[in-house]
């Protein structure tokens, strides 16, 4: 079985937390998020591992303990890690198998800039949590083709 890990980057536990109202991002939660994911796993029957941390460093530690052999792809939405984080996009472009950016909106919208795209093998931008349902089902394509 296809195995995915999901890694969500900095902030993103504030999702649906704090200016719900005026957030682009609405009231879900990123335990909505992996609630959703998971579901979306399930329905492709991929294996997924979901990881969050505000720390760099530990998200470049999961990289490597993936790129030891425990995944297939990660999707990965960096959120406040989109820019500045020069380890972070030296890890993704070491790794063998595929990286997916991800992020619910559109950071360009925003004057955003992605470091991390250069680094990744794919992009979706804009479409909501369904983003990662997408990002799977191109994985599983790209992987057994």
């Amino acid at each position: 079985m296809t195995k995915i890990l999901v890694l969500h980057g900095l902030g993103m536990e504030m999702r649906g937390k704090t200016q719900a109202a005026i957030d682009q991002w609405g009231t879900d939660t990123l335990d909505d998020y992996d609630r959703k994911i998971r579901e979306y796993a399930d329905e492709l029957k991929v294996e997924v591992e979901t990881f969050h941390s505000n720390v760099e460093g530990e998200v470049v530690e999961r990289l490597h303990q993936a790129r030891q052999g425990d995944v297939d792809a990660v999707i990965f939405n960096p959120a406040g890690y989109t820019s500045g984080h020069a380890a972070l996009v030296g890890a993704i472009s070491e790794m063998e198998f595929p990286v997916i950016e991800v992020h619910l909106s559109n950071p360009m919208s925003r004057g955003a800039v992605s470091e991390i795209a250069p680094a990744s093998k794919g992009l979706l931008y804009g479409f909501g949590v369904i983003g990662y349902y997408l990002a799977m089902r191109g994985l599983l394509d790209s992987l057994s083709g």
